[in-house]
This record gives C-alpha cells, sequence and structure tokens, in this order.
C-alpha cells in the first residue's frame, strides 16, 4: 500500500549503509545515478544526437552525477559543456572520480566562476546538477543568481538531478527560488518533499530511478514517510459469495442540527456507496425526516424530542453505540452547548472504531482534555481551518508546515489524523506519516469531507485498521475527485456525484 518517501538524511543513510557496510561502491551507485538519469533525460526529451547540453556541476555528489552524465551524453553525439561552480582541484571522493573520467575522455568543461550577474549560454537542454538532496538553508547569491538564470532560460529544456536546486527535499518550498524543471529524476525513492504538491511547480515530470540500494538497507532503515501507492485499493476487501448486509458492516452517524441536516445524510450515502450493508444515522428526532431526504436505504434513529441536542438524546445515545461496528460523529452537529456536551459524552463512554469530523473538531478545540482521553481507535479528519483552531494555530502556520503539525498531533493524541487538503496528509500515532499521490480539485466542494468521512466509516465497519481505513479512503476519495474532472473539466460536480463515482471507480481500478 506504500511506497517510501525518505527525507533527505534518510537518503543520505542508505547511502552510508550502502557503501560502508554493505560493501557497495559510491562510485558504482554514481555511475547507476548517472546512466538512469541520462536514460530519463531520453525519455523525456528524445534524441539527443548534435543538440547543445549544458550542465552546471555543484561541488558535491549532484555535481558528480552531473559529470557521469556528460561523459554519457557527449559519446550519444551532443554538444556537452560542463560547468562546474569549483576548481577540479577542490572536488572530492566519488565525485573527484568522475570528474577525472569525464576529463579524461575529452568532454568539454569550463569553471563557473562567481559573478554578480549570472550568464549562461544558449543550449537546447540544461541539466542542473548543482546541488541536490543536500541543500538545507536559503541559496547564497552565486547559486540564487544561477537559479534564475536557468529559470530564464525558457527556449531551453530544463532537467534537474535527484532535487531541482534551491528546492528544500524536505518541505517542498523553494529557498526562496528554485529550478523550474521540466522533468526531474530523482533516485532510489522520491524524497518527502517532492511528493508534496507545493514541489509540482518545480520538478515538472517527476522520474523515480533505482540505483542499487538494496532492499534489505530500506527495510532495515525504514522511511518515516510513505506515499499511497496505486495498489492501495486492492486492500479493499472482495465481496464473497456468502455476503450478506449484516456481514459487511453497520455505520452509525451521529450528526445534524437545525439547518444542517445535508451533511450528515451525505455521510450516509457515502457510508453505503463504500459498501456499508447497513446504515443507521442518529440526529435529533425533529430532524430525522429531513435527514433521511426521501433515501429509502438509510436509516434512521430519532433520538429525544425537537431539534436540539440536550441529555435525554444523550441518554438514549450512548447504549445504543456497543451495536454497531463503526462511528461517525460530526457532520452538521452544530457548535451549541448540547452538541459539545455530546461528543464528550461518546468519547468518555467509549464506542467502536470511531471517525470524528466537522463540528466534532469544534468540540475538541473547545475541550481539548478529551484529546487525552479519546480512543486510540479513533479517526480525526480536519481540514486546515479546523486543524489550527484545534492546536492553538492559524492556517497559514499549519499549512506551512503540514507534515509536522500532523506527526504532533497524531503522536500526543495517540489518533490517526488525516489532514485534508491537496496532497493529504495522514499521521499515525506511531510517528508515521502518508502522503496522498492526489490532489483532485473536483473534491473542493461543499459536503466533500461529509463524504470522505462517511467512507472512511464504512472501511472501519469491516474490519479495516484505522490506518488503512484512512490511506484507503482518501486514495479512494482523489480517485473519485479524478474520475470526476473527466465529465466536469470546469468543476461543478457536487458532493452526491462524489459518492456516486465511488463504485465506478473501483470497477475501472480493480476489474
Amino acid at each position: 500500500m506504500f511506497t517510501p518517501l525518505p527525507t533527505p538524511k534518510e537518503m543520505s543513510n542508505w547511502d552510508r549503509v550502502t557503501i560502508n557496510e554493505i560493501g557497495i561502491k559510491g562510485e558504482i551507485l554514481m555511475e547507476n545515478a548517472g546512466r538512469e538519469a541520462v536514460f530519463a533525460l531520453l525519455k523525456g526529451y528524445g534524441d539527443v544526437y548534435g543538440k547543445k547540453i549544458l550542465i552546471i556541476a555543484g561541488s558535491g555528489n549532484n555535481g558528480g552525477d552531473g559529470f557521469v552524465m556528460g561523459r554519457m551524453l557527449a559519446d550519444m553525439g551532443a554538444e556537452v559543456l560542463i560547468m562546474h561552480t569549483a576548481p577540479k582541484g577542490k572536488y572530492k571522493g566519488d565525485a573527484a572520480y568522475m570528474l577525472k573520467v569525464a576529463a579524461r575522455l575529452g568532454v568539454n568543461m569550463k569553471f563557473f566562476r562567481a559573478k554578480e550577474k549570472v550568464v549562461l549560454p544558449e543550449a537546447d537542454i540544461i541539466i542542473d546538477a548543482l546541488l541536490g538532496t543536500g541543500f538545507s538553508g536559503e541559496l547564497r547569491p552565486f547559486a540564487h543568481g544561477i537559479v534564475e538564470a536557468i529559470n530564464a532560460a525558457t527556449n531551453s529544456f530544463i532537467f534537474a538531478v535527484d532535487v531541482p536546486s534551491g528546492l528544500n527535499g524536505l518541505t517542498g518550498h523553494p529557498q526562496p527560488v528554485a529550478v523550474q524543471a521540466h522533468m526531474t529524476v530523482t533516485f532510489e525513492e522520491a524524497k518527502i518533499g517532492l511528493a508534496l504538491p507545493q514541489a509540482d511547480a518545480y520538478t515538472g515530470t517527476l522520474v523515480v530511478a533505482h540505483i542499487g540500494i538494496p532492499g534489505e538497507v530500506k527495510y532495515k532503515h525504514p522511511a518515516t514517510h510513505q506515499l499511497i501507492s496505486d495498489n492501495a485499493l486492492e486492500f479493499i476487501p472482495m465481496p464473497s459469495p456468502a455476503m450478506h448486509k449484516g456481514s459487511s458492516g453497520h455505520v452509525l452517524l451521529v450528526g445534524a442540527s437545525k439547518g444542517l441536516t445535508g451533511a450528515l445524510h451525505l455521510a450516509g450515502i457515502s457510508a453505503l456507496r463504500a459498501g456499508a450493508g447497513l446504515v443507521t444515522m442518529a440526529c435529533p428526532d425533529g430532524l430525522a425526516t429531513e435527514v433521511k431526504g426521501g433515501k429509502p436505504e438509510l436509516m434512521t434513529k430519532g433520538l429525544g424530542s425537537g431539534d436540539q441536542w440536550n441529555d435525554q438524546m444523550i441518554a438514549e445515545l450512548l447504549p445504543e453505540l456497543e451495536k454497531y461496528d463503526a462511528l461517525v460523529i460530526g457532520p452538521g452537529l452544530g457548535r451549541d452547548k448540547g452538541a459539545l456536551d455530546l461528543v464528550e459524552a461518546v468519547v468518555k463512554h467509549g464506542h467502536p472504531p470511531a471517525v470524528y469530523d466537522a463540528d466534532a473538531l469544534y468540540a475538541f478545540a473547545e475541550r481539548p482534555h478529551l484529546l487525552k482521553i479519546i480512543a486510540e481507535n479513533s479517526i480525526l479528519t480536519p481540514h486546515p481551518g479546523e486543524m489550527a483552531r484545534m492546536i492553538g494555530s492559524t492556517i497559514p502556520e499549519v499549512e506551512a508546515d503540514r507534515i509536522g503539525a500532523a506527526r504532533k498531533f497524531s503522536e500526543s493524541s495517540r489518533t490517526l489524523l488525516v489532514l485534508k487538503g491537496a496532497g493529504t496528509i495522514i499521521g499515525s500515532p506511531d510517528g508515521q506519516i502518508a502522503v496522498s499521490p492526489i490532489s483532485a480539485p473536483n473534491l473542493a466542494a461543499a459536503g466533500s469531507g461529509d463524504i470522505l468521512a462517511g467512507m472512511c466509516g464504512s472501511l472501519l465497519a469491516r474490519g479495516i485498521h484505522p490506518m488503512q481505513s484512512g490511506c484507503i479512503g482518501v486514495y479512494w476519495h482523489g480517485l473519485a475527485g479524478q474520475y470526476l474532472a473527466d465529465k466536469f473539466p470546469y468543476r461543478g460536480n457536487i458532493a452526491t456525484e462524489i459518492a456516486d463515482a465511488l463504485p465506478q471507480v473501483l470497477k475501472e481500478e480493480l476489474c
């Protein structure tokens, strides 16, 4: 279900262990990297015979990869110029070795001296081998000038090696500018920063090239971040011939308040579309007909009397919780005292695996002591605004470090966190982070979050672990958004259409 997303430090450790403990020489890894980068360039650009190729080689291993590429591309008939940013005598280790090999073979090289204004020679292809994975902090003036000059070369095909120079491989943010590549080849696995949506404008087409890091090294030194892979839906249990509605999960959805009945209805439809056998929606009795919305497939449990949550409704609900396979609480719940009391009572009473969404998250912000006692089999699904409210922060602060916010919260609350947004982040209590590879504008519709909550509740009700339920739900939800983009390229789809797309997406992906 997952593909590793190492941090730059974790990738460096994989290199170190491979070289020092396994015994695979660094020159071999660098040769592999350069060769794979050339293959990627040929696939992305085409024939390079007679083309002018400018390679900007930094002083580290990224520059060494550039020397390997220069040698190979020259052999293919390209007119190669390598501009190296350090004197030849300053290169060390594997990069120095590859520089000497390229020089012995007569590859054209020139020392790129630091200047106030950087001017690059014209080229059909510019290969950015300046900084790479190890870059952190902010670009120095000379490197800043090189990056801006590369970006100004609008007639050139820009190819970045490992990480576009100036891009932080951990956060995916430019520092403060970064090369805007048409294609980036990254080695062994994509660094976490490259998988985040904000990096898309800089990486262009992202290619992952394996260079020989043994699987055992990755297994013994696992990455703390993972990308949800395209086989995620295969973890949804296949229907069995003996399946019946009682064996495929009964979801209880709790929510709704005056004027906010549609959210619970949408979550209910979604839970059914995601495969739950039975769905019951618990709400104030005065709202039950409105919540049902004429859908005979959805069952309602009207509580108490009236249309506002109160102690009588809570007392009727709590003994019923254990009858269900999963709980979703919060859609349309409201924010008055009765709603807050309900969330507190449910948390303290205990429940089956649960999804806390929408106004239930507001209750946590208002009564943060509940986060210390919430059950570990819970999934919280905030958008950035709800997340900021729960942690006493601001939306810009959350967005600036979504991964950090998710990890800190999930570890401290011992719950699974689904931080919604482009490139949704899933944080688990053990510190692991999963990232969705999908950003789908068609999901930016009212009620879309209610659809996701119902999906996750349906998956939980079928006995799927919270981490897998959260990741499958997010990935499936994203695919539904992409599916709708074909029908509504300028958006305009509504939330029920997201839910209705779910079975079709499964058919197309798994059949």
